[in-house]
């Protein structure tokens, strides 16, 4: 079985730069489509941050 490999993470101010994107581009008001397109990028988001911190306290230490 081949090894399992991750995407690239993309890093939390590329996502956070899209998801103000999407604001913008919708004038605050989301459709259902483009509200669980927020929801996927918040996530994305979220991951993007913990794997910063880690990264951070790993140079840290």
């Amino acid at each position: 079985m081949p090894p399992v490999t991750s995407c690239p993470v993309r890093s939390a101010e590329e996502v956070n730069e899209q998801i103000r994107g999407l604001w913008l581009r919708t004038g605050g008001r989301l459709s259902a489509e483009q509200r669980s397109e927020y929801a996927l990028l918040v996530t994305e988001w979220a991951d993007a941050m913990r794997a910063e911190l880690r990264r951070a306290v790993v140079e840290a230490a």
